[in-house]
């Protein structure tokens, strides 16, 4: 009876979710209603309920703070970017001659590293605008646009890697290099299929180049590890690929001064944005200076919040001198209609967010996530681990982003883990890399980009093209289980 009242607030969230009648702030509200009620009932039959009262104050108040976090950034990124649309960098030169290597730059530097500083399908924004400038548009644009998730476990600064990891009790960073060494064999079938996409967009891609991109491909994932180990997971997807972006830069377009200058004018905010960033985190002076400067954590078993250390604080501080740099009269007028776009985009985000990581919260404190471990335990036995790749992929095609996909799944794959005796640290990478890449095929992303470019193409004849995107992260997930429960 416990397992199956443990198990109807997850499979009300999934069904609402799949039929595509119900929005997922809809479901995160039915989800957190049911879940609220399950747990009254769980609770009370074993602790008695006289605890119930401690339990939903304790729970509610630790999820409201973890949210914070993410919910910081989601506001601060929609922020930073609506400064930067209300200076008119988002689309900025003319058109460019394509080719294979500023389409590889497009797909594996420039998209995702937008992706990485604002999050929420921004990166895809800015995806869809490039391959506009290189001639690409209509299915192949949607398709190769869809590059600009591929590094999604640090989408947002990381936000959803970051829930995951505090609910699987680990470190961020410690998430972050599980879920880096994971995403080596999902990057290196990313690339087989853009060569294919990209041939069938007209741009062949020669065995010189494959060479090419394979190297730089290799570069950007050994980056990424390394800033995963040595620095914070938040800047471990932005500073590599706007390192590599720079270098790219340089090596194919061969700028003149005027070019060089002409660049740094319109990417200006972002090379302050990923220098404040890499500062705060690689100086030590500075890094140790902010990171306690003011700090508040009301949970021992949850992050600490520094209002200075924190990136919304750039992002915020950064779009605020771009909009009184613009060269506008009234920049208080344009502010107010900044904060007011900022407003409408972001609350549905924030509101999500709140409601998915408080359900997990009581997931976790009411031990329905153990029930439902345990149940799953006895059916399967250890055979039971190779639900984990469906299950995140589930959530992450569904609610379209890391943080609620692992919200509401992370309890209950670490608990699962610690039932069959399997390393939870790497069923929570399995759980993150999958959720996370597998956003990348969500509705939410899908029918934002084919309303972006005006087609009257369905989701379903894009779903025809673009579904072995969703092979990497599982094959990757499914073969990460079977090298667990081996070594077990």
């Amino acid at each position: 009876m416990t397992t199956t009242l443990a198990l109807l607030p997850l499979l009300l969230v999934l069904g609402l979710l799949a039929s595509g009648r119900a929005s997922a702030l809809v479901a995160g509200l039915a989800g957190l209603s049911a879940t609220l009620a399950a747990s009254a009932v769980v609770v009370t039959r074993q602790q008695g309920g006289d605890v119930l009262g401690g339990l939903f104050l304790r729970e509610i108040a630790a999820g409201s703070w973890l949210s914070w976090h993410v919910i910081a950034i989601i506001a601060a990124g929609m922020f930073f970017h609506r400064c930067q649309q209300a200076r008119g960098a988002v689309a900025n030169g003319g058109a460019l001659e394509a080719n294979p290597r500023r389409l590889w730059s497009v797909c594996f530097l420039l998209a995702p590293f937008a992706e990485a500083v604002t999050g929420f399908g921004v990166g895809y924004i800015i995806a869809l605008g490039a391959l506009s400038r290189l001639g690409l548009g209509g299915m192949s644009a949607l398709l190769l646009g869809l590059y600009s998730q591929s590094l999604v476990p640090w989408g947002a600064l990381a936000t959803g890697t970051t829930v995951g990891a505090t609910l699987a009790g680990l470190t961020p960073n410690e998430l972050g290099l599980g879920s880096a060494v994971l995403q080596v064999p999902i990057h290196c079938l990313y690339l087989v299929l853009y060569w294919r996409f990209a041939r069938q967009a007209g741009i062949a891609t020669s065995f010189v180049q494959k060479l090419d991109d394979a190297l730089w491909t290799a570069l950007l994932l050994a980056l990424i590890w390394l800033f995963n180990f040595y620095s914070d997971v938040e800047i471990a997807g932005a500073a590599p690929t706007a390192l590599l972006l720079a270098v790219r830069f340089w090596r194919d377009e061969r700028p003149d001064a005027a070019r060089l200058a002409a660049a740094l004018r319109t990417n200006a905010p972002y090379v302050a944005l990923t220098v404040a960033l890499c500062a705060t985190r690689l100086v030590p002076p500075l890094r140790d200076l902010l990171k306690p400067l003011w700090a508040m954590q009301p949970f021992d078993n949850q992050p600490a919040f520094a209002p200075l250390y924190a990136p919304g604080f750039w992002l915020v501080a950064i779009g605020l001198v771009v909009v009184f740099a613009a060269r506008a009269s009234r920049p208080l007028e344009r502010l107010g209609r900044v904060l007011a776009e900022t407003g409408r985009g972001a609350w549905r985000a924030c509101a999500v967010t709140l409601l998915f990581v408080v359900m997990a919260e009581f997931y976790v404190g009411s031990g329905m996530a153990t029930s439902i471990a345990e149940a799953l335990r006895a059916v399967a036995g250890r055979g039971a681990a190779a639900g984990v790749p469906l299950f995140a992929a589930a959530g992450g095609f569904l609610t379209g982003g890391g943080s609620a996909g692992n919200a509401m799944l992370m309890p209950m794959v670490t608990a699962l883990a610690l039932a069959i005796d399997v390393d939870p640290a790497w069923i929570a990478a399995v759980q993150n890399s999958v959720c996370t890449n597998l956003t990348m095929l969500s509705p939410i992303r899908v029918s934002m980009g084919a309303a972006m470019l005006s087609l009257a193409t369905s989701d379903a004849a894009l779903y025809r093209r673009a579904w072995p995107l969703a092979l990497p992260p599982l094959l990757t997930g499914f073969a990460a289980i079977g090298v667990l429960l081996a070594s077990a």
